[in-house]
């Protein structure tokens, strides 16, 4: 599949599964506010019916004493209900038909595509602004072309090993199909930039979440100050919106606050949080949370650890028992082991990755502050090089920009304005 159809799909439709869940919870809350909306107004309306009722029980207990005598007075007054009844319904009828259009939405997959183009926009604004400029002067694509396009990637923290890889994968393909001018060269970019993150896999994204009734272990990893613990409250919110029962567990027990900042996230999403105090043993307390996650039949269990990247050997010691103490009441636990990188610190992000690889079995990455940084090329530089897959990255301050990380966004995030245009051209 071409990598315009494989963007149309995620710009105008086939959601996946939990887009189609993310579907359903606005259409629920839609729902809930319609019925907050119309419930006075049904109220009203069997309030009218009794009272209806009752005139009519009235009318009917006179009847029986008095003459049936039908007076002109009497034929006006059911007339003119008639006509009110009639005029109501055709406003019932021309409210509905105003009301209809503003059900009407964007699909989830065009928001959360729109997430990503807005997340972006630092990277956007600084990187394919000048790849725009680029391609404006370079009429043909020749030798200079890829060298100024080189630097640009490098400058966007794309990483040494993935520029070269995509100017490879962009001259033999530029060669094969006898490309002369740059024209539609940011779709072949942009193609070339999903393959090399996707590397031939496939669901890089999707948690290794445990069949229902068993519990799932997310183990939560990364130094102090890269969003961490609010990164594990905004998953929190995310698993709970998907109908699953979450626990957190407070394992960072070195940081002052650490505790506290977890309890007020726990308190935000309605999880709730094992904990014990400052200074406790971080094993002892995943011990405790296991214990508490399984009596309350939960789903998810969250674990919180220390990040403290300045002691290495107690950095690995620690995580190593956590480890062990998991796995011994869990077994094949911790399911996923996430390691949290803040996007802003460039290429510091892959020396943090490698250290915490080292220190346990690093799953996924999930990239914070993607939003804030003008070099989000960095994706690509970690995925390329640790061969992790990125599987959320945070593009915003809300409860619900934490985002499944997706390839063909990604880059078309990067390229919005650029693929927008030559979309529009492959379509006319």
């Amino acid at each position: 599949m071409s990598f315009f159809k494989r963007l149309k799909d995620k710009l105008i439709g086939n959601p996946t599964e939990e887009e189609k869940v993310a579907e359903i919870i606005e259409e629920e809350a839609a729902e809930q506010k319609q019925d907050e909306a119309t419930e006075p107004a049904q109220i009203e309306a069997i309030v009218d019916e009794n009272e209806k009722a009752e005139e009519v029980s009235v009318t009917e207990a006179t009847s029986e004493t008095e003459i049936p005598v039908a007076s002109e007075d009497q034929e006006q007054q059911e007339q003119q209900e008639q006509q009110e009844q009639q005029e109501q319904q055709e406003e019932v009828q021309e409210v509905a038909i105003v009301e209809e259009p503003v059900k009407e939405k964007k699909p989830s997959a065009w928001s959360i595509t729109q997430k990503f183009k807005t997340g972006l926009e630092k990277t956007r604004n600084s990187f394919t602004s000048k790849v725009n400029d680029l391609v404006a002067r370079y009429r043909k694509v020749d030798e200079d072309f890829f060298e100024e396009l080189e630097d640009l990637l490098l400058q966007a923290d794309v990483g040494f090993e993935t520029v070269m890889e995509l100017m490879d994968k962009l001259r033999f393909e530029v060669q094969r199909k006898n490309i002369k001018d740059t024209s539609g060269i940011q779709t072949i970019i942009s193609e070339k930039l999903v393959e090399i993150y996707e590397q031939g896999e496939e669901d890089l994204i999707e948690l290794n979440m445990q069949p229902k009734g068993e519990l799932t272990v997310i183990l939560f990893v990364g130094v102090n100050g890269v969003g961490k613990t609010t990164t594990i409250g905004k998953l929190a919110h995310r698993l709970k919106s998907q109908g699953k029962t979450v626990v957190l567990a407070a394992g960072d027990t070195f940081r002052a606050g650490a505790i506290d900042q977890l309890q007020v996230w726990g308190d935000r999403v309605g999880c709730e949080v094992i904990k014990q105090s400052e200074g406790s043993d971080p094993a002892a307390v995943m011990y405790d949370a296991i214990r508490a996650a399984k009596n309350r039949n939960a789903d998810v269990l969250i674990c919180d650890t220390a990040g403290r990247l300045q002691n290495k050997v107690n950095l690995m010691n620690e995580l190593e028992k956590v480890h062990r103490v998991i796995s011994r009441e869990v077994p094949n636990a911790p399911h996923e082991v996430l390691l949290a990188l803040d996007a802003t610190t460039g290429q510091n992000a892959l020396v943090q990755a490698q250290t915490f690889k080292e220190a346990t079995n690093v799953t996924g990455i999930v990239l914070t502050k993607l939003d804030g940084t003008a070099k989000g090329g960095i994706v690509l530089a970690i995925r390329n090089k640790l061969h992790i897959p990125v599987k959320f990255v945070g593009l915003g301050e809300k409860m619900d920009d934490l985002q499944p990380f997706d390839a063909e966004r990604y880059v078309y995030g990067l390229f919005a304005d650029g693929l927008d245009k030559e979309l529009q051209n492959s379509e006319d």
